[in-house]
C-alpha cells in the first residue's frame, strides 16, 4: 500500500501538519497557562507590592481598629475586587485567621479552599508567627490544578491572612477552547494537505510515471516513442536526459545488432566449424560447419567431454590464460580435423571456444606430393640409369663392341632421352596448366572435323597393331568455340591410350553427338578396361593401372591429367562412361559456347 509515491507523499504530508498543529497545540497550551499565571501573580504583586503601600497600610490599619471577624477587611476587598481580578466563580479572596488559618469571611465560602493548606498559606502563617509582614507566599506552581497568593497582614494585636485563590477554571475553559480550534484547524489542514498532496503528487508523480512507461517500452525494445518534455525543471531535464539516452541506446544496440548479424552470418557460411561451450562445459554455440564436420546434429545436451574430451581436458582448457591457446587433431569418419581451444573469458561465466579446420585435402594433396616428387624421381631415375648403363658400356668397352651393337645401345639411349624430354615437357604444360600462364587460344571450328583429323591421325598406329578403329557420324555435329590444338591433343591422348591399351586385333569405336548447349565424344574399346579400385585416380598425375606395361608402351602417366586440365579449362568434363563388357569408355563434354558462357 506505502509502496506507491502517491500514498508515501499524502502520508509525509499528513504526518507534517498533524506533528505541526500538534507542536502549535503544546506549545499554546503551554504559552496560555504561562501567561495566565504570570498576569495572576504579576497583578497580585501590583495590588499588594511595593507600588501599592497605601492599600497595605489600610489594610493594617482596619485591621488594628477590627474585632476579630475581618469585617472591616471585608469591605476593603469587595471594594478593590475588580482590580484584584475576583470573578466569584473562578477567583476568590478569603480572609484568614492569620494564626489558626480558620476561615472568616471572603467572597466564597470555606468550601472552596483547598481540602489540604497550600505551600503560600503555610509560608502567610508563618510570617504571623514570625511577626515578618514583609514575608509573602506568592509561589508559583505551574502543575498544581489552582493558583493562589496568602499576604499576611498584621494590625494591632490582630492578625489576618488575605487568601487570593485561583482554581484555574478560566484556564482550563480558554485552554478547552484553543483544542477544540486546533482540532478544528487539524482536520481543515489535514483536507487541505490531502488536496495538496495529491496535486503535488500528481504534479511530481505524473512525469515519473510517464518515464516509468518510457523505460518499459525502451526495456521492450521501443525506441521510437520520445517522451514530450513539459517543464524546464529538473524532471524536465531528467526527461530530456531520458530521451538522449533512449536514442544512444537504440544507436548502440542497433551497432550491436548488426555486428551480431555479422557474426552469425559469418558462422552461418563460414567453412570451418566454430563450437562454444559454457562454463559448466555444455554446448551454447555451433555452426552448421561444424555439424558437417562432426558428422553429427549437435544441441545443448552435447558437453565437452563427450566430443573433445580426448583430446584435452576442459578443466585444462579453462586454466589457459589469455591469449594462449592449443591446438589438437582428431580423426572423424576419414576426415583429419585440426582444432585451435582458447578459454574465451576469464571471468567465472566464461567458456572454451574450439575452431575446426578439415586438413583432410590438405593431407591428401601432401600426400600427393610426396607421391608426386617420388614418382618424378621415379620416372627420371629408370631412363637416366638406362643412358648411365650404354653410356658406361660403350665406353668401358674400348671399340670391341660391333658396330650394329653399338647403334643399338645409342638408339636406345636416345629413346630414354626423348622419353625424359617428354616427361619434362609435360610436367612444364601440367605447370603452366596449374598457374594459369597458358593462354587458350580460342576460335570457332568444327568438332566433327577436329574429331576426323583425330581419327586419321591414329588409323596408321591402329593398324599395325592389328585393331580395327571404326567412327560414327559425325552431321549434324555443331560449330564449337574452344582451341582447337589442344582439345585434338585430348582426343589423341584419349584414342592412343584405347590403342596402346587394347591387346592386338582389339575393336574401338569413336562416337559422337550434341545436345543444345553442348558437344559430347566417347572412344571405347575392348582392351584390358580398368579395375573398380583404379576408376577414380586414372585422371591422377603419374597414375598406371599397370606400371610395367605403361612404361613399356612409352608413357609417362601424365597424358590423362594434362588432358583433364585442359578440359577443365574448357568448362568441360572427362571422366569414364559405363561399359559394357571388357574394355573401357572415355567420355568428353565441352560446352558449345565456350568456357567463358559455362
Amino acid at each position: 500500500m506505502f509502496r506507491s509515491l502517491h500514498m508515501k507523499l499524502m502520508l509525509i504530508l499528513l504526518l507534517l501538519i498533524t506533528s505541526l498543529m500538534a507542536v502549535v497545540g503544546a506549545f499554546l497550551t503551554t504559552s496560555v497557562s504561562s501567561f495566565y499565571i504570570n498576569t495572576f501573580y504579576e497583578q497580585m504583586s501590583d495590588m499588594f507590592g511595593e507600588g501599592q503601600r497605601d492599600f497595605v497600610a489600610s489594610l493594617r490599619s482596619e485591621a488594628a481598629r477590627d474585632d476579630g471577624s475581618g469585617a472591616g477587611l471585608q469591605v476593603i476587598l469587595k471594594a478593590n475586587a475588580g482590580e484584584l481580578g475576583i470573578d466569584y466563580r473562578s477567583r476568590n479572596y478569603f480572609i484568614l485567621d492569620g494564626r489558626t488559618g480558620a476561615f472568616l469571611d471572603g467572597s466564597a465560602g470555606a468550601d472552596s479552599l483547598p481540602r489540604d493548606q497550600s505551600p503560600n498559606l503555610l509560608t502567610a502563617r508563618n510570617a504571623v508567627a514570625h511577626q515578618d509582614p514583609a514575608l509573602v507566599g506568592d509561589e508559583s506552581d505551574i502543575t498544581a490544578d489552582y493558583m493562589d497568593v496568602a499576604i499576611p497582614i498584621l494590625g494591632g494585636d490582630n492578625a489576618f491572612i488575605i487568601y487570593i485563590l485561583d482554581n484555574k477554571d478560566s484556564v482550563s475553559d480558554l485552554n478547552d477552547q484553543l483544542f477544540t480550534i486546533i482540532m478544528q484547524a487539524l482536520v481543515i489542514g489535514l483536507l487541505i494537505s490531502v488536496l495538496l498532496s495529491f496535486l503535488l503528487s500528481k504534479t511530481m508523480v505524473g512525469p515519473i510515471e510517464k518515464l516509468t512507461a518510457g523505460a518499459e517500452r525502451v526495456a521492450a525494445g521501443d525506441f521510437d516513442s520520445a517522451l514530450p518534455v513539459e517543464s524546464t525543471d529538473e524532471i524536465g531535464i531528467l526527461t530530456g536526459t531520458f530521451n538522449e539516452m533512449a536514442g544512444v541506446l537504440q544507436e548502440t544496440l542497433a551497432a550491436v545488432e548488426n555486428e551480431r548479424d555479422k557474426l552469425d552470418t559469418l558462422f552461418l557460411h563460414m567453412t570451418d566449424g566454430v563450437v562454444a561451450f559454457n562454463h559448466e562445459g555444455q554446448l551454447i554455440h555451433c555452426n552448421p560447419a561444424a555439424n558437417t564436420m562432426l558428422h553429427r546434429s549437435l544441441d545443448d545436451r552435447c558437453s565437452y567431454e563427450e566430443l573433445f574430451g580426448s583430446v584435452y581436458s576442459f578443466q585444462d582448457m579453462l586454466s589457459l590464460q589469455r591469449p594462449n591457446y592449443a591446438e589438437g587433431e582428431m580423426v572423424v569418419e576419414e576426415r583429419t580435423l585440426e582444432l585451435y581451444l582458447a578459454p574465451f573469458s576469464d571471468q567465472a561465466r566464461g567458456g572454451v571456444l574450439i575452431v575446426l579446420h578439415d586438413v583432410t585435402e590438405q593431407h591428401r594433396n601432401e600426400e600427393r606430393r610426396k607421391e608426386f616428387v617420388a614418382n618424378v624421381s621415379h620416372e627420371l631415375r629408370t631412363p637416366l640409369t638406362n643412358v648411365r648403363s650404354y653410356a658406361e658400356t660403350l665406353l668401358d668397352s674400348g671399340g670391341t663392341i660391333p658396330q650394329e651393337t653399338a647403334a643399338g645401345f645409342l638408339r636406345i639411349i636416345i629413346n630414354e632421352t626423348d622419353r625424359m624430354t617428354h616427361i619434362v615437357q609435360d610436367l612444364l604444360t601440367l605447370s603452366r596448366l596449374d598457374s594459369g600462364h597458358t593462354e587458350l587460344s580460342l576460335t570457332r571450328f568444327s568438332f566433327a572435323e577436329a574429331i576426323e583429323s583425330v581419327h586419321l591421325a591414329n588409323a596408321l598406329a591402329a593398324k599395325k597393331r592389328g585393331h580395327q578403329l571404326s567412327c560414327g557420324s559425325l552431321e549434324d555435329l555443331p560449330l564449337i568455340v574452344g582451341d582447337r590444338s589442344r582439345l585434338e591433343q585430348v582426343m589423341m591422348n584419349i584414342l592412343g591410350n584405347a590403342i596402346k591399351y587394347t591387346p592386338d586385333g582389339g575393336h574401338i569405336r569413336i562416337t559422337a553427338g550434341s545436345t543444345d548447349t553442348s558437344v559430347w565424344m566417347e572412344v571405347s574399346d575392348d582392351g584390358i578396361g580398368i579395375p573398380e579400385k583404379d576408376r577414380e585416380r586414372i585422371f591422377d598425375r603419374f597414375y598406371r593401372v599397370d606400371k610395367a606395361r605403361s612404361r613399356e608402351s612409352g608413357g609417362t602417366g601424365l597424358g590423362l591429367s594434362i588432358a583433364r586440365e585442359i578440359v577443365l579449362r574448357h568448362s568441360g568434363t572427362i571422366a569414364l562412361a559405363p561399359h559394357q563388357g571388357p574394355g573401357t569408355t572415355v567420355r568428353l563434354t565441352l560446352p558449345i559456347s565456350g568456357p567463358s558462357a559455362s
